[in-house]
């Protein structure tokens, strides 16, 4: 009877360090995958005839799941966690530049987007970032290729 417990208690052992081992290697890849540089194109909820700035970037590390970005006017930076495809952003710091209102309404949408993403699709190079709320797409960005950086 020992013996059954005791083997039964070594199965149960690996499967549940297996699971926790499994989670872990798709936390990398989800991070090793997002990780890069991105030119954002497309900010919902911005007014018609705004101008998304060429320079609005975000950019991923992986290995310490940092995010860096540029609103076009202020310099952000923060953390991110992902897990498969969700994806949230902690606090995130901006710089306090003022650079007129048209420059700064893209940039509060740019901002409030963010805060309010919940998941995360890269299609080839396209990466889209969706709505935690009702799955709409809040923000689209185009990763940039070692021929651009």
């Amino acid at each position: 009877m020992k013996t059954i417990f005791a083997c039964f208690a070594l199965v149960t052992t690996l499967l549940l360090g297996s699971c926790d081992q499994t989670q872990k290697v798709i936390d990398v890849a989800g991070n090793v995958q997002l990780s890069g540089s991105y030119t954002v194109n497309n900010i919902a909820n911005t007014s018609a005839g705004a101008t998304i700035p060429d320079d609005l970037t975000l950019r991923f590390a992986a290995l310490d799941k940092s995010v860096r970005g540029f609103t076009g006017c202020n310099t952000l930076f923060g953390n991110y966690t992902t897990d498969l495809y969700a994806l949230s952003f902690g606090e995130i710091a901006v710089t306090e530049k003022d650079c007129g209102p048209k420059l700064m309404a893209v940039e509060r949408a740019f901002l409030d987007a963010i805060n309010t993403v919940g998941s995360y699709k890269l299609e080839g190079n396209v990466l889209t970032l969706y709505s935690k709320i009702d799955r709409s797409v809040l923000i689209t960005a185009t990763k940039e290729t070692k021929e651009e950086e």
